[in-house]
């Protein structure tokens, strides 16, 4: 009885190896990635808040570009604001990211909201905080096209 006991510990304890993984070396990127590519996020997507159209455009080289004019400008001509290397970072395991950007002691973010507490929430949030942290703009935003 003891010997089938032992025999049938030793394997399970060897099927237990056989499943396991190796954790990645840098777990970080690799959930970031993980959960990006299950939340679908866009290539490009255009915004337009009450005062601003902004446009988010994932790079080749897996960073955001964030180009923004002002809510009546044609999204043909140049630019009032451009800001490179964006990175997204998941908030939470909902659904729920942000893309943010750093831009003279300015920090922007593109809030895409998929979990929220009422069905009126615009999908887009716009957050502009100063050097100090403080906000300065909050603007909600929805999906345009061109």
């Amino acid at each position: 009885m003891i010997k089938h006991f032992l025999l049938g510990t030793f394997c399970l304890v060897q099927f237990s190896f056989v499943n396991a993984k190796e954790l990645p070396k840098n777990p970080k990127t690799e959930h970031s990635t993980s959960i990006a590519a299950l939340q679908k996020v866009p290539k490009t997507v255009i915004i337009k808040t009450k005062k601003f159209k902004i446009r988010i455009d994932k790079q080749p080289n897996g960073k955001y570009l964030y180009q923004s004019w002002n809510a009546n400008a044609k999204i043909t001509s140049k630019p009032g604001m451009i800001i490179s290397d964006g990175e997204l970072i998941p908030d939470g395991t909902g659904g729920n990211y942000y893309i943010a950007f750093n831009n003279e002691g300015y920090s922007y973010q593109i809030w895409r909201n998929y979990l929220t507490d009422s069905a009126k929430k615009a999908p887009y949030t716009l957050v502009v905080n100063d050097a100090n942290n403080n906000e300065i703009v909050r603007e909600d935003g929805h999906v345009v096209k061109n």
